[in-house]
C-alpha cells in the first residue's frame, strides 16, 4: 500500500459563495458576484447564478452528516463576509453569524478538523460600489475589522484560518481580463488591488494572532509550476515573470515577508509600482503566515510572446509570456486541461528548498467532468476516471513526504458538485453528485472511495 505518515489529514474544499445560495430574509448582503448575475445574467453558463448553488444555507446539518459518510477528517470551507456584514462594514446580520456557528459547532461535534477561509473571490458589493473595492485602502481596514470579528467570534472551534484564496485570481482575471467583475482592463489598478490584498492579509495575521497567539493562519495560494518551452533564453525568461507574477507575487510576502526585488523592478520600469510606506512593508515583513495551502490542478506551460505588442495596447502579463501547448501531454477528455502528476513533487520541492519547508496542506486537487451523467450506473455515478486521477496524483504526493516535503493533509475539491462561477455547474468535481432539479444528493463511488482512503491513510 502507499500509506501517508500517522495524523495525515483527509477532506475536501469548497466555498460559501459556491454552496449556500440565499433565501427569502436571511440578511445576507450582495457580492461582486450577486451583482453581477443581476447586471449580466447571460455571461453565466445556461444562466444559473449564485442564488441557489448547492443550497446549503438550507440542507447544511444532513451536508454535514454527509461528510462523515466520504471519510472526512478535515474540511475546508470560507465565510462569506457579506453574510456578517452586508455592506461590509457597519450593521452585523445576526443570522448569518448564527448561521455560522450552527455549521461550525456540527462540524467539531462530528470530530473534523475545521479550516475556514474569510475571503473566496465575494467583496461585499457595497465596499465596490462606494469605494473602488480593493484599490481603496478602506477595503482593507474592513477586511481586518471583519477578520478580527471573525477570530473573536469563531475561534473556539476553528482549527486553522486561511487569509484568502488564490487571491491572484481576483488581480489576473478581474483587472486584467475581463473575466471577473469589476472586469476592469487596468495594470495599474491590478498591481494596486494586489497590494491591498497582500497587505489585508498581512493584517489578518497579526490581528488573529493578537486575538489568540496560539491560533493558526494561512493563506491559499495556486502554485502552478511555470514550465518553459524550451532552453532557449527567451521562453526561460518568459516562464521566470510567469512565476514571479503567478506564484511569488503572493508567495513571498507571505512566507518570507518581502517581495522579489525582480518583481518590483519590472513593475517600477513599467511605472505601474504601487505606492507603499515603510508601516505597510514592515506590516507585511512582521506577518507571515503559520501554513500555506496549495491548490494545484495543471501546470503552467509557457513560451516567449510571438508578436510584438502594440504600443497603444493595455499592459497584459501576455507581453511577457503567452500559454505553451505541449506536444503529446495528456488531457483530462471530460474537461480540457493538462494532466501532470509531478507538478506537485516540483511545488513541494520548491517550497522545502525556498521557502524553509514550512508547513502546508494541498488545499484543492481535483478533476472536472462535462456531462458526467453519462457514467451514472444503477443509480449512481461511477467515477473511476477521478479515483484514478487522485491515486496518480497521491503517488507523487507520497513520493515527495518521503523525501521530507512538510504537507499535513489532503484535500479535494469538492465535496458536494457545486456552483463554479461563469462556467456554474458546466462541470462536476464533487464526490457527491448533486441533482439541480430536486437538490438531492447522492454519493459517487468516488466519494466511498474516499472514505476507505481516509480510513485507511492510503491505497492499495
Amino acid at each position: 500500500m502507499v500509506v501517508f505518515p500517522q495524523g495525515f489529514l483527509w477532506g475536501t474544499s469548497t466555498s460559501g459563495p459556491q454552496t449556500e445560495g440565499r433565501v427569502e430574509n436571511d440578511g445576507k448582503g450582495d457580492n461582486l458576484w450577486d451583482h453581477w448575475f443581476k447586471e449580466e445574467k447571460q455571461r453565466f453558463y445556461n444562466g444559473i447564478g449564485p442564488d441557489i448553488t448547492s443550497s446549503f444555507y438550507k440542507n447544511w446539518e444532513s451536508d454535514i452528516d454527509l461528510l462523515v459518510e466520504t471519510g472526512h477528517s478535515i474540511f475546508r470551507t470560507s465565510i462569506q463576509w457579506s453574510r456578517i456584514f452586508p455592506q461590509g462594514t457597519g450593521e452585523i446580520n445576526h443570522k448569518g453569524v448564527e448561521f455560522y456557528r450552527k455549521v461550525f459547532e456540527k462540524i467539531k461535534e462530528k470530530e473534523i478538523q475545521l479550516m475556514v477561509n474569510l475571503y473566496h473571490f465575494d467583496l461585499p458589493f457595497a465596499l465596490q460600489k462606494e469605494g473602488e473595492g480593493w484599490e481603496n485602502k478602506a477595503t482593507v481596514q474592513a477586511y481586518e475589522a471583519y477578520a478580527r470579528f471573525c477570530f473573536e467570534t469563531y475561534g473556539d472551534l476553528v482549527d486553522r484560518w486561511i487569509t484568502f484564496n488564490e487571491p491572484i485570481v481576483p488581480v489576473e482575471f478581474g483587472y486584467f481580463y475581463d473575466a471577473h467583475y469589476p472586469h476592469k482592463v487596468d495594470a495599474s489598478a491590478a498591481v494596486k488591488v494586489a497590494f491591498h490584498t497582500q497587505l489585508a492579509s498581512s493584517l489578518a495575521v497579526r490581528a488573529c494572532h493578537e486575538v489568540n497567539p496560539t491560533y493558526q493562519i494561512g493563506i491559499v495560494l495556486n502554485l502552478t509550476p511555470a514550465y518553459p518551452r524550451s532552453q532557449h533564453p527567451a521562453d526561460q525568461k518568459a516562464a521566470r515573470f510567469a512565476e514571479l507574477f503567478q506564484a511569488k507575487s503572493f508567495l513571498d510576502p507571505s512566507v518570507l515577508g518581502t517581495y522579489p526585488r525582480e518583481l518590483v523592478d519590472i513593475l517600477a520600469e513599467y511605472k505601474i509600482l504601487p505606492e507603499s510606506n515603510e508601516e505597510q512593508l514592515g506590516i507585511i515583513r512582521d506577518n507571515t503566515v503559520d501554513f500555506l495551502g496549495v491548490n494545484y490542478y495543471q501546470p503552467l506551460r509557457v513560451a516567449a510572446p510571438k508578436y510584438a505588442i502594440h504600443q497603444d495596447a493595455p499592459l497584459m502579463p501576455d507581453h511577457f509570456y503567452e500559454p505553451y501547448v505541449m506536444p503529446g501531454r495528456r488531457i483530462n477528455p471530460h474537461r480540457g486541461w493538462e494532466i501532470y502528476e509531478e507538478g506537485i513533487y516540483d511545488i513541494a520541492q520548491n517550497i522545502k528548498e525556498n521557502y524553509g519547508n514550512i508547513e502546508w496542506f494541498m488545499t484543492e486537487n481535483g478533476m472536472g467532468v462535462e456531462g458526467e451523467e453519462k457514467f451514472r450506473q444503477e443509480g449512481m455515478i461511477h467515477d473511476d476516471y477521478r479515483i484514478e486521477f487522485v491515486k496518480d496524483h497521491l503517488r507523487v504526493l507520497h513520493r515527495a513526504i518521503q523525501e521530507g516535503a512538510n504537507c499535513k493533509g489532503y484535500l479535494m475539491w469538492t465535496f458536494i458538485d457545486c456552483w463554479s462561477w461563469l462556467n456554474s455547474y458546466k462541470n462536476r468535481y464533487g464526490l457527491i453528485e448533486l441533482d439541480l432539479a430536486t437538490q438531492k444528493r447522492y454519493i459517487k463511488k468516488s466519494g466511498y472511495w474516499f472514505k476507505q482512503l481516509s480510513q485507511n491513510n492510503g491505497f492499495d
